[in-house]
């Protein structure tokens, strides 16, 4: 027989609690190797693919395609082969070592990480000390149980619920000339008292049978399971039955019916980017004093320039856009203001300055937005600035930016002139104390050389926590970046 090896959802950023399961790569049955991707994960940051940590063949998956799983929750099995038998499961389906993610973690990273957490694929799991087993629920009649069950998803079979006698010793005793041990007699006991319970277990409720994805659509669409009768395999509840539950007339014992919808009315939920984005702006509106300043520039000079450089070789096959003459400029600019370039650590209660740019670039995807960052951009001539822009919105876009390139960043430009718009007003990245909004860029009448001509012009709106950068230091900074885009010949001064 084979050795089962449960996968459970590791912490796939840093300090995310749950993941949405948006597919599985695999199936039942299926054969697998070391790292080959098992599903497709949506967390708060970015989807990412989970590789296999085990070589084996495919028992189970725990969980349909679109859940949300909480880190640290069995995912799949996967029967890794050996000569030890399936250790047998638990009420939670989980190993009955225990290893499931433990032994993950141990076998990618290297063991346990330091103030009693663990390792995981990227970052740090759960605390250990916080896996608590549930409590084992009270023992039913043997009449109650359905034996071989479909429990949980991948075929999992539930052991029945059977009332068990107490664990006693096994010494024999002399009774009528035959030895009997006191099991039979505390089996006798059982016996006797097994009216008694079962008339407790007929007035306590019972729990109404049903797979957690089941469990989960109920509670999204305001139905009592407990009001209803399930039309599966031993009287499981199917999603059939909760949505036809949904769609008749509500049970009389639902606390909380479901509001009904105006016309035309349609209901999102909020998760994944979408809700982390939510949580991490109002963090971020109400924790740091905001500030705006604005600053309307001509940039034809660097229009012009923008067309000569696409012209040359070594951006070839490069978009040379106007963003990435922004993001040179904010570099530079932050080159001669370290202090704009750094951020608030609240428990220490002090300022950290950063020694290098990692930039952030605001991108627009199906899923939400996203800020993804290059690494000390600072560094970066135009032409490798301009690959990395170009390489970092394209990924951002289909979804697939690696979760360490969604943190560490220290300044963000977000560019709203692509959608037409003039200016706004931006919210901090959370963790940083600068943000840039870049403007449309119109022709429009400009006075130049002490005569109205039409000139190539935009408006930048820069963001910034007032308890780091007073107005001073960043009105001269906002005053650098205008100063570089108009004229960008003064490069050469900084």
């Amino acid at each position: 027989m084979g050795t089962l090896k449960q996968f459970k959802l590791p912490d796939v950023g840093e300090g995310l609690t749950e993941g949405e399961i948006l597919q599985w790569l695999v199936a039942v049955g299926d054969t697998v190797t070391v790292n080959q991707p098992l599903c497709e994960v949506e967390t708060a940051k970015a989807a990412v693919e989970l590789p296999s940590p085990y070589a084996g063949t495919v028992t189970a998956l725990l969980h349909d395609a679109g859940t949300t799983v909480d880190v640290g929750t069995p995912i799949i099995t996967i029967d890794v082969g050996g000569d030890a038998a399936p250790a047998p499961t638990g009420d939670g389906g989980e190993t009955a070592d225990g290893a499931g993610g433990e032994e993950v973690a141990a076998g990618l990273i290297g063991g346990a990480a330091p103030g009693g957490r663990t390792a995981v694929l990227v970052g740090y799991g759960p605390r250990n000390t916080e896996a608590r087993r549930r409590p084992r629920r009270a023992a039913v009649p043997a009449d109650a149980a359905t034996p071989g069950a479909d429990y949980g998803s991948g075929g999992q079979q539930r052991p029945p619920l059977l009332a068990t006698a107490p664990d006693v010793t096994t010494k024999p005793v002399r009774h009528g000339g035959l030895e009997v041990g006191r099991q039979a007699e505390a089996h006798a006991a059982s016996v006797e008292a097994a009216p008694s319970r079962a008339a407790e277990a007929g007035r306590r409720r019972p729990r109404p049978l049903a797979k957690p994805p089941v469990r989960k659509l109920a509670k999204d669409l305001g139905v009592d399971l407990t009001a209803l009768s399930g039309s599966g395999d031993g009287g499981v509840i199917t999603r059939a039955d909760v949505e036809a539950a949904a769609a008749g007339p509500a049970p009389v014992t639902e606390l909380r019916p479901a509001p009904a919808a105006a016309a035309g009315e349609q209901r999102i939920p909020v998760k994944g980017v979408r809700k982390h984005t939510a949580a991490a702006m109002v963090a971020s509106a109400f924790t740091a004093p905001h500030v705006t300043e604005f600053l309307t520039v001509d940039v034809t000079r660097m229009v012009k320039l923008r067309s000569r450089i696409a012209a040359r070789p070594e951006f070839a096959g490069v978009k040379v856009s106007p963003l990435l003459f922004v993001a040179k400029a904010l570099l530079l600019a932050a080159a001669r203001h370290p202090m704009v370039n750094s951020s608030w650590d609240e428990a220490a209660q002090e300022i950290v300055v950063h020694g290098q740019v990692n930039l952030g670039i605001a991108a627009a995807t199906p899923r939400g937005l996203v800020v993804p960052n290059v690494k000390d951009a600072g560094r970066l001539s135009l032409a490798e600035l301009a690959g990395a822009l170009a390489q970092l919105t394209e990924t951002a876009r289909a979804g697939r930016t690696a979760p360490e390139d969604m943190t560490g960043g220290t300044m963000t430009i977000t560019n709203v002139g692509v959608f037409g718009v003039d200016t706004g007003t931006p919210i901090l990245n959370p963790g940083e104390s600068a943000i840039l909004a870049f403007g449309a860029i119109r022709e429009m009448p400009w006075v130049h050389k002490g005569k109205v001509r039409p000139r190539q012009v935009t408006q930048l709106a820069l963001s910034f926590d007032h308890r780091i950068i007073d107005g001073e230091l960043g009105s001269r900074f906002l005053a650098d970046v205008g100063a570089l885009l108009s004229d960008p010949g003064t490069a050469l001064a900084f």
